[in-house]
């Protein structure tokens, strides 16, 4: 894993790119901007398109969706959403649940596909118009990329509490509701 501060554009070749969406694919400010002027307004219409015909016009916050670009070098977007409307999704678990969607979409396309993703870049997701202190998206999405390097191998309530207690809680500090 390595940390990059830079804009979207200066970013390097990469397999996939998630945008921290919201969930009716309208990517016309923050990060899906600069998604959309990349690849263009036809991958904002194929996402609004694959959000009416698969989720019924509004894709759930806790999933994702990868797309193709037909950019070389940037074959693959992942439409995850962090919040259903722009808005505060401060004190929320939300930037865990679309990054861990985002895993686990990534997970089952490699499972399926021929063409891999083996390199993904995430923004800070939440932490634009969602307005979640960076500290607090790090520790999120640190947490959802744990816990899928690590994944469970039992399934009590044991395990529940412990997983549930390292999204929501930094330290002894409740940060989720």
């Amino acid at each position: 894993m390595t940390v990059i501060e830079t804009w979207f554009e200066d970013l390097p070749p990469h397999d996939c790119f998630v945008t921290a969406a919201n969930s009716f694919g309208i990517m016309n400010a923050g990060i899906d901007a600069a998604v959309v002027r990349f690849h263009g307004e036809n991958l904002m219409q194929r996402i609004q398109n694959r959000i009416l015909d698969e989720y019924l016009g509004e894709q759930p916050i806790g999933t994702a969706m990868i797309e193709p670009t037909g950019k070389v070098g940037y074959p693959f977007i992942a439409h995850a959403p962090t919040m259903r409307v722009p808005g505060s999704i401060q004190n929320t678990d939300k930037v865990y649940a679309a990054t861990w969607a985002s895993l686990l979409t990534v997970y089952r396309h490699n499972a399926s596909s021929d063409e891999k993703i083996n390199t993904v870049v995430f923004p800070a997701m939440g932490a634009g118009f969602g307005g979640v202190p960076y500290l607090e998206v790090a520790r999120q999405m640190a947490v959802a990329y744990q816990h899928y390097l690590e994944p469970p191998h039992r399934m009590d309530w044991e395990m529940v509490a412990d997983r549930n207690k390292a999204i929501t809680y930094d330290g002894s500090k409740q940060v989720v509701r």
